[in-house]
């Protein structure tokens, strides 16, 4: 048998444990070595040392760590809630007012940290209750919040741009650039979505009463700056350090950081309790990308060293298919895989198999990085597995599964727009960074 196909076994091997139910770290790992061993023998062993030791030393992947617990400090003081409750004043006499404020909340605590798995929960329990006893449309209510949540996938800082940059060989810091449009599309598409539906139903979204809106004008005002400045700021200043060239993403990171714990502070909000949950959870969320992204490595360099890529590159190129109807392939793929599988391997090793077609096509790697990252956040609210769906309920349970679901389905199809969008019109995701990396 030749190295090849034992490569295309050990990817169909690999999607069939994993669906089985085994744990996905130790699958990549067992395979990677058993695999390796049969086609490779001892230097098996080498290779899988030596890509473990690579990834771990990655200067630019201790972002992963450095950002996460620039969002959990926030996320633990409590300082988007502050900036919700505002906007919420603020619109209140507007119908669908609080689904706006949850999208704008969103789209600030996602430029605010990169972490789907802190950003639905937080957003369930500052909007949920708010949301309910505004009699507004729970199915929509929850599709919002949700759609909201993932949003922290795509825009900067994001964690999947940091791991995908060394990955597809793209500058982390132009793929930050090419997010944020995507990012504010997404935000934009969501808000006009949600409003349409509430001025089509106006019961959907009724405005608040004039008991909860009976605050004066400037504690108003004063309670949105007071909850935006600080935030902003700190965002504006780590992104703008890593896009202007002025640190690295790592450095902007650590930057964002020290922010974080200042802005904390300034708010009163900071104590042991919180550094102490915001340390661990750092130290669980890292600890797990990091053994994916070194087992995914392993296993993909097994992969290459069987010459398994290229064997699908040049059969799919035999078709001479136009460059198009590849990227189609590809993302559909993609969407299909992000069902059972976790965005690191579906980056670390379905991606690389498919990069020196793109390449050979003369494809925009940043271009179809983004259509990638805007796929797999596509991910989060398709059924049957939607990850979001269960972060949601465990916030709040009596909002059942089939009534979440129900509301994140339109909310995909308004992300798949947004990728249809994205092919039409690639300047969408290059321009920025054409104009910021002359």
């Amino acid at each position: 048998m030749s190295l090849e196909i034992l490569g295309l076994i050990l990817v169909v091997s690999l999607f069939i444990i994993i669906l089985l139910g085994f744990p996905i770290s130790f699958t990549l790992i067992f395979l990677a070595l058993g695999f390796g061993y049969i086609g490779l023998g001892d230097r098996v062993f080498y290779l899988v040392t030596y890509q473990f030791f690579s990834t771990m030393m990655e200067p630019v992947l201790a972002a992963v760590a450095l950002f996460t617990f620039m969002g959990l400090v926030l996320e633990g003081a409590g300082l988007m809630d502050r900036l919700f409750k505002a906007l919420q004043l603020l619109s209140g006499r507007m119908k669908g007012s609080l689904y706006m404020a949850t999208i704008v909340t969103a789209t600030l605590f996602a430029a605010a940290t990169g972490i789907v798995g802190a950003s639905v929960p937080i957003l369930g329990l500052m909007a949920g209750p708010s949301m309910k006893k505004s009699r507004y449309n729970a199915s929509l209510c929850a599709g919002t919040i949700t759609a909201g949540g993932t949003l922290g996938i795509l825009i900067p800082p994001s964690i999947m741009l940091v791991v995908m940059g060394p990955t597809m060989e793209v500058s982390i810091a132009r793929l930050y650039a090419a997010a944020i449009l995507p990012g504010i599309l997404l935000a934009s598409i969501y808000i006009a979505y949600t409003m349409t539906r509430t001025y089509l139903n106006p019961g959907f979204g009724p405005p608040l009463s004039d008991e909860e809106l009976d605050v004066p004008m400037v504690k108003k005002i004063r309670e949105f700056v007071v909850g935006l400045l600080p935030v902003a700021t700190l965002i504006v200043a780590t992104l703008g350090s890593i896009l202007s060239g002025f640190a690295t993403p790592t450095e902007g990171a650590a930057m964002g950081c020290l922010g974080a714990v200042v802005v904390a502070i300034a708010h009163r909000r900071l104590n042991f309790s919180i550094i102490k949950d915001a340390v661990y959870r750092t130290v669980v969320t890292t600890s797990m990308v990091m053994i994916l992204l070194a087992a995914s490595t392993a296993v993909g360099a097994v992969f290459s060293a069987f010459g398994t890529p290229k064997l699908i590159a040049d059969t799919l190129l035999t078709l001479d298919l136009p460059a198009g109807v590849f990227i189609w392939c590809i993302l559909v793929a993609c969407f299909v895989l992000g069902w059972p599988l976790e965005w690191i391997p579906i980056v670390v090793i379905v991606i690389p198999i498919f990069m020196p077609i793109i390449i050979q096509l003369g494809v925009d790697r940043l271009w179809f990085a983004i259509l990638v990252a805007v796929t797999l956040q596509t991910c989060w609210l398709s059924p049957p597995v939607a990850l979001s769906a269960y972060y949601l309920k465990g916030v709040i349970p009596e909002w059942d599964l089939y009534m979440i679901y129900k509301g994140m389905i339109p909310f995909m199809f308004l992300q798949i727009l947004c990728v249809v969008l994205l092919f039409l019109f690639p300047q969408i995701t290059l321009w920025l960074p054409t104009l910021l990396f002359k």
